[in-house]
Parts: C-alpha cells; sequence; structure tokens
C-alpha cells in the first residue's frame, strides 16, 4: 500500500525547503518514495513541477514511474471539464475505485491557487509520527489517501495495456 501525500503552502520557499526535509527522510529511511515532487503555480496560473534531480532520483520501475505520472497528472494537471477518451476515462475509473476521487482531486487543485506551492508524496512505507515530526516546521496544508497495493497493481497494468503481462513473462 501506498501512501499519497500533498502538502499545500503559500510560500514557493517553504515548499522547496519541505521538498529537500522530504529528501533527507528518504534517506534517513523513514519512507520510501515511488514518487517525489514539488508543484507551484506562479501568479499567472500556470503549473511548474520539480522532481528530485537525475544523482537523487527515486529508483523508480517502469511500472511505478508510469504509476506516479498517472497519478500525478490526474491529481494536478487533468481539466475538470471537457470531453474525456475511453482510455483516459478508464484510468479515471481506475482512481476513482483507488480511493483518489473527485473529491480529493478538488481539494489538491484548490490548494494550488496562483502564488502557491505544494509538495506531493508518494511512499510505499513511511514511519508515520517521525514523518510529521520533521514536516510540522514547515505547516502547510496536508491532504492524505490511500493506495492499496492491488489497485496499484490494476492500474499498472492498464497503463501497460493488453498484452504487457504476457510479453514480460
Amino acid at each position: 500500500m501506498s501512501e499519497l501525500i500533498v502538502i499545500g503552502y503559500d510560500d514557493h520557499a517553504v515548499a522547496k525547503k519541505a521538498f529537500k526535509a522530504v529528501q533527507q527522510l528518504r534517506d534517513d529511511h523513514v519512507l520510501d518514495l515511488n514518487g517525489l515532487a514539488v508543484v507551484s503555480v506562479d501568479e499567472e496560473g500556470e503549473t511548474h513541477v520539480d522532481t528530485p534531480a537525475r544523482s537523487e532520483e527515486v529508483a523508480l520501475s517502469a511500472t511505478a514511474g508510469a504509476l506516479w505520472g498517472m497519478v500525478f497528472g490526474m491529481l494536478i494537471l487533468t481539466p475538470g471539464i471537457g470531453v474525456v477518451g475511453a482510455a483516459l476515462g478508464g484510468l479515471i475509473g481506475k482512481l476513482n475505485q483507488m480511493g483518489v476521487d473527485s473529491r480529493f482531486r478538488k481539494k489538491v487543485q484548490e490548494l494550488l491557487e496562483p502564488g502557491s506551492a505544494a509538495v506531493v508524496v508518494m511512499a510505499s512505507k513511511i514511519t508515520e509520527d517521525r514523518f510529521a515530526t520533521v514536516m510540522e516546521p514547515f505547516g502547510g496544508t496536508v491532504l492524505k489517501t490511500s493506495l492499496p497495493e492491488e489497485s496499484e497493481r490494476d492500474l499498472a497494468e492498464q497503463l501497460a495495456g493488453p498484452g504487457a503481462a504476457e510479453t514480460a513473462a
């Protein structure tokens, strides 16, 4: 099971410091990261995404990378209205089944008003009390949901497309 944690900040500088603190928590084995990003929204409303530098990047398998990218995109970058293709609709449905429903996504999007920033963490293991203690000085608004392992696998299979499991075997 992975935890999806989004911490919203009014100050970009504070978000970057919190991002670095999460990287240190990873190095200290307080959490095992599946994904990490700091998202900022400039005054014009444009979204900017920073992830760990290549030398520090979380080791992600292709499936985990695709899963993280899809979850991140669905949370942050998907417009709220418009025509949704069948494949994208299926992924949104899978997110809903995983517990990442439209209310959670809406709360995340509300955190990201122009001039704000958020740290987005997807962790497969987390020592909650140590994480909270280190992150507390940064403040922020915390949103959290769990992604069950079985649902993650189902979603990854859907991302890989039909026949991918047979090809990998």
